[in-house]
């Protein structure tokens, strides 16, 4: 977390994680952290509502639920703080667009045409080596 405070801010969304792998003295703590940053007017990849200034919301374990930054002209940080000392997460379009469905199928279940789904997948997946 030292890091996330004397660096300069990302130029797209970011998250610092705190949690066992990061911080070993948290096994079986059943507690872990993320900051969450925020340029302006970006979203977070993962699928919580619009927060205010010092709001807090709270989420069952398996939500699906997306945070954005609505202001296009300030920065926002999140903390998140999870139950668990390996919380994890899942980025629904990253896993959705990149697990290897055919593209037929995600047009048709999305009501959309294969070049789109193409288009979706080639911007949502990191290329493979």
């Amino acid at each position: 977390m030292r890091a996330v405070l004397g660096s300069p801010f990302p130029t797209s969304f970011n998250v610092t994680e705190a949690g066992a792998e990061e911080f070993p003295a948290l096994i079986g703590q059943s507690v872990s952290l993320a900051v969450l940053q925020y340029p302006a007017g970006t979203t977070n990849p993962l699928p919580t509502p619009i927060l205010a200034l010092r709001s807090f919301f709270s989420s069952s374990m398996g939500l699906v639920h997306f945070q954005y930054d609505a202001d296009t002209g300030k920065l926002a940080v999140a903390i998140s703080a999870f139950g668990s000392a390996n919380a994890g997460f899942v980025s629904i379009p990253v896993t959705l667009f990149g697990m290897g469905i055919d593209d037929d199928i995600l047009a048709k279940s999305f009501k959309i045409d294969v070049a789109t789904v193409e288009s979706l997948k080639a911007a949502l997946t990191p290329p493979r080596n």
